[in-house]
């Protein structure tokens, strides 16, 4: 299938960029009462909703967002009317589209999210990106209910209860060995070129994956931590290269998917202790405590592994 830029399908333009805090925020059942579009990559892109301003039109509903900074590529159709904050284009159909073409380009767009991470935002080069001249055929058939739910951050089922008698506090030192990863720079593996290894980065999206390669550094089955920004938590289970700033966590146990997504879990509820002057650094992590089920003084591996295999989606894993 042909594929064009951005910019032949759509005209690009920035949103408002307005700040959250300058507006009045109200209830989004409120008479003038319009969303507001931040880089979010939940709820389709709306924070909050705020009272419609006196001399500023909101933009039209019909339009695409497309976040450039922050949750990079968090691409879409907005049905209402909108303000928008910092760092979102809009996209504007040069011709008229049903909303099913108008999802399906916004779910293209998202495709794109690995090529882009916190360190390399899409203001320059959204309008450059290449994206299906036209909408599949396949894409046709599809009922609307069910394309709207490619376009949404996937929910989460409510789990079953924790009946457990007791969780401890461990060391992370105690359960991996923490170490850094050997840094690829991206132009070296694009001259191995594209091929099965994961490249994982410091984005807090798709795993940390920002693209695959014929080129690896890294043993898989492991934990991997971002240690510029947030400290977002992801599991490895392939071999893979690695962008700077990107710690390893090697288990000491042996640890399977079940695991392994356990862990992540609990580990990324301590990202409220870092921010972008308090890096999760591997000194800070090897002083560091999670709080886990335990059976006899020791993490119950086996109530782990169980908790996550009676979830609904764990078949998926």
């Amino acid at each position: 299938m042909r594929k064009v830029k951005i910019n032949k399908i759509f005209d690009v333009k920035y949103g408002n960029s307005f700040e959250l805090i300058n507006l009045n925020e109200c209830d989004k059942s409120t008479i003038g009462c319009v969303n507001f579009i931040s880089r979010t990559e939940n709820s389709n892109g709306v924070s909050a909703y705020v009272k419609k301003l006196p001399d500023v039109n909101p933009n039209p509903a019909g339009t695409i967002t497309v976040a450039v900074g922050g949750s990079v590529l968090s691409t879409f159709l907005q049905i209402q009317p909108y303000y928008t904050g910092f760092h979102i284009m809009i996209l504007y159909p040069k011709r008229k589209m049903s909303i099913t073409e108008l999802l399906f380009y916004a779910y293209a767009i998202r495709k794109n999210r690995y090529r882009y991470n916190y360190g390399r935002q899409a203001n320059k080069t959204l309008k450059d990106i290449l994206i299906p001249e036209s909408i599949p055929d396949v894409w046709k058939k599809i009922n609307i209910n069910q394309l709207s739910r490619l376009n949404e951050k996937p929910v989460v089922l409510s789990s079953p209860k924790l009946n457990i008698p007791q969780w401890n506090s461990f060391n992370l030192t105690d359960l991996f060995e923490i170490t850094g990863s050997e840094t690829t720079p991206l132009l070296e593996l694009e001259e191995h070129g594209h091929g099965e290894y994961p490249y994982v980065t410091t984005q807090a999206t798709n795993n940390g994956i920002g693209g695959f390669y014929n080129y690896y550094t890294e043993d898989g089955e492991v934990l991997t931590v971002d240690s510029a920004v947030l400290g977002y938590c992801s599991y490895q289970p392939y071999n893979f290269s690695a962008s700077d700033h990107v710690e390893k966590l090697i288990p000491k146990f042996k640890m399977n998917k079940y695991i392994a997504m356990f862990l992540v879990t609990i580990i990324n509820q301590e990202q409220y202790r870092y921010n972008y002057g308090r890096k999760s650094s591997q000194d800070r992590m090897e002083k560091g405590n999670i709080e886990l089920p335990s059976k006899d003084g020791s993490p119950d591996w086996g109530f782990m592994e169980n908790y996550i295999k009676s979830l609904s989606y764990s078949s998926n894993l």
